[in-house]
């Protein structure tokens, strides 16, 4: 079993809470799905202590996902989950000249958006459950980025911050 992130929910440039990206999966797991992996997640989010950063292309791959017929058994609600998406990511400009050159190359290039952003905006965590992104754990976390899934992390307080495996 993979141990669970340990969260220090203040940046350390202090106050400000810490930014976070959801990759399309996570979202899926958070606002269709319900995943119980999600909970601590989309509740800090809720609380304003993660500010969840994204891009309008998230939001329209999002958006092109949701009615695909593989989705149909949970019946998602388009407008809700797009709603949800608009009320609670704040939207960030497509990092696409600024990004910086040791930014991880995704093996996925409908990935690479998500990577970017967390490299480029100073994300604590990027949350996926998505392998190709997983794969590039290590050298985001040299950008300081954490590359997990959202049931490996959990807050518990401590003002200590660790990676899985660490």
């Amino acid at each position: 079993m993979i141990p669970r992130q340990v969260a220090q929910l203040q940046s350390p440039s202090g106050g400000a809470a810490p930014k976070v990206v959801l990759d399309t999966n996570t979202v899926l797991d958070w606002l269709v799905f319900d995943d119980p992996g999600c909970i601590e997640l989309s509740w800090r989010i809720l609380k304003g202590q993660l500010v969840w950063h994204a891009t309008q292309a998230m939001r329209d791959e999002l958006a092109h996902v949701l009615p695909r017929s593989a989705f149909a058994r949970w019946q998602p609600d388009m407008a809700r989950v797009l709603a949800s998406f608009d009320q609670h990511a704040r939207l960030a400009a497509p990092p696409e000249e600024a990004i910086p050159v040791q930014v991880p190359s995704c093996k996925d290039p409908d990935d690479q958006k998500f990577i970017d952003l967390a490299c480029t905006i100073g994300a604590r965590w990027l949350f996926t459950r998505d392998r190709a992104l997983l794969d590039l754990a290590r050298s985001a976390r040299r950008m300081g980025v954490e590359v997990l899934k959202p049931g490996d992390w959990a807050f518990d307080g401590s003002e200590e911050s660790s990676a899985p495996g660490q």
